[in-house]
Formats: structure tokens, C-alpha cells, sequence
């Protein structure tokens, strides 16, 4: 087999993770995140085993949201507000998309009180972008 050629390559320029680091790094990740096609599959499925929670504000979440999504502001997450929900329960976070940080404030909060925690990488953007529809407060689904 031929010697790779040595590169000046802005990629290569930083050595590559041992795989064994790599592998515990990705594996960390999944722990720590889902994405809009997971979701979307496992809410089209029969029975999803998890919470989603929306956590715009009021106004954003009334013009379009994940199907079954319950709107908690991040702001808003507290004990009383997460009572209805058994201690081991799972929630899945998501905020306006990847300019926004409210996934990673709601996520931080609901870790802080002991939930199970995963967000759903690209927010509602990624959700529109993967061409899924949204629901609205009128319980009308439309396209993104």
C-alpha cells in the first residue's frame, strides 16, 4: 500500500482522535442528542417513549410546532411544572434551531433537577428542513 502523501491540509494539519477515543466521544454524543429523524419516526410510531418539550415561548409555539410537543419555556422548567411526569421519565428538548441556545438552557435545567435529558439537534429549523410538517395551537398540521 502507498504512503499517504504528507499534507498541509487544514483537516489533517491536527492529528485525528485514536478510534477508541473517537468512539467513546461519538458514543457520548448519541447519549446526549437526538435528531428530527429519530423523533419524527419514533412519534409516527405507535407509542413514543419519551416527552417532548418545546421551549420557545408562548407567541413561537403557536405558529408551528413538533406534533405532540408541550410547550415549556426553558425559563419555566421547575419541579412543579415537571411533576406530572414519572422521575424517569425521558425528555427531548428543542428550541428554534442551532442559533439558538434555549435547548441547551432547558436541557441543563431539567439535568439539574435529576431528568433524563436528550435535544433533538436542529430544532424546529432542522425539523422544517427534513421537510416534517408542524402543528399549531389550532391543531392544524402545514407544511414548513
Amino acid at each position: 500500500m502507498p504512503a499517504l502523501p504528507k499534507t498541509n491540509s487544514p483537516v489533517t494539519e491536527v492529528t485525528a482522535a485514536d478510534p477508541r477515543d473517537a468512539q467513546r466521544h461519538f458514543e457520548r454524543l448519541l447519549s446526549l442528542e437526538t435528531d428530527c429523524w429519530d423523533v419524527h419516526a419514533a412519534i409516527t410510531g405507535e407509542h413514543p417513549d419519551f416527552v417532548i418539550l418545546d421551549v420557545r415561548g408562548p407567541a413561537l409555539y403557536a405558529t408551528g410546532h413538533v406534533p405532540g410537543a408541550i410547550n415549556l419555556p426553558h425559563g419555566r422548567i421547575n419541579e412543579r411544572n415537571l411533576a406530572q411526569f414519572p422521575a424517569e421519565m425521558l425528555f427531548v428538548v428543542y428550541c428554534g434551531g442551532p442559533h439558538c441556545n434555549g435547548a441547551d438552557r432547558g436541557a441543563a435545567r431539567l439535568a439539574n433537577l435529576g431528568r433524563k435529558v436528550k435535544k433533538m439537534i436542529g430544532g424546529i429549523e432542522g425539523w422544517k428542513d427534513e421537510g416534517f410538517s408542524l402543528t399549531s395551537d389550532e391543531g392544524k398540521e402545514h407544511q414548513a
